[in-house]
């Protein structure tokens, strides 16, 4: 009896015991299989949101360097012009100045030589502004470089900056002579916005 009755509380023991095992297990199955999950989930959020800015980047690249090349352009029309009757800038007619460029021959052939002097040196900085852009943003914008990003952005705009206010006062500001600059500059700034927006998002 005394065999028998010492081995209740042994099988009782035993009999409750097991599921609080079981449980155990289970619980810490169920917290290994959360977490794995979770760290899938994650990871898949992550890969989203890279593959988006990796997007953004590009995009953003492409159409930055798309408007250097329309500045460039842009150059190549102001070179060419210089030496053709039509003279003067593209854009810019008799309403905008009395004379041509026969006029201001007779007038002063040195002044003829020295406006000429200024369109060739105007677009070869305007060239130059879009090449030095368009290398920035190949070889360092795209691959996600900070620095390159702000010197991209900050040569167009100071150049920009000198040169648009003088247009307005004298009402050089026409449509067929600033609507290039325009156009190139909105595609550069949303191009510029897509690729900063994607390079501070890899910062963080």
């Amino acid at each position: 009896m005394i065999r028998s009755g010492s081995a209740v509380p042994v099988l009782l023991s035993t009999h409750f015991d097991e599921p609080s095992t079981l449980r155990k297990e289970d619980v810490s199955f169920a917290d290994r299989e959360t977490g794995r999950e979770v760290g899938m989930a994650t990871a898949a959020m992550t890969r989203t949101r890279g593959e988006g800015n990796e997007a953004s980047l590009r995009w953003g690249s492409w159409l930055m360097a798309a408007a250097a090349l329309g500045f460039i352009g842009y150059a190549v029309i102001f070179f060419v012009r210089n030496f053709t009757d039509s003279f003067l800038e593209l854009g810019i007619g008799q309403s905008e100045v009395s004379v041509g460029k026969d006029q201001i021959v007779q007038f002063s052939p040195s002044l003829y030589h020295y406006i000429g002097h200024l369109h060739i040196a105007v677009s070869g900085f305007i060239a130059a502004t879009g090449l030095a852009v368009l290398f920035l943003v190949a070889f360092g914008v795209r691959r996600g470089h900070s620095w390159a990003w702000v010197g991209a952005v900050a040569a167009p705009v100071l150049g920009l900056a000198v040169a648009l206010p003088a247009h307005y006062p004298n009402h050089f500001d026409t449509l067929g002579h600033l609507g290039l600059i325009y156009l190139a500059t909105v595609i550069f700034v949303v191009g510029a916005l897509l690729a900063g927006k994607a390079i501070l998002a890899q910062r963080a």
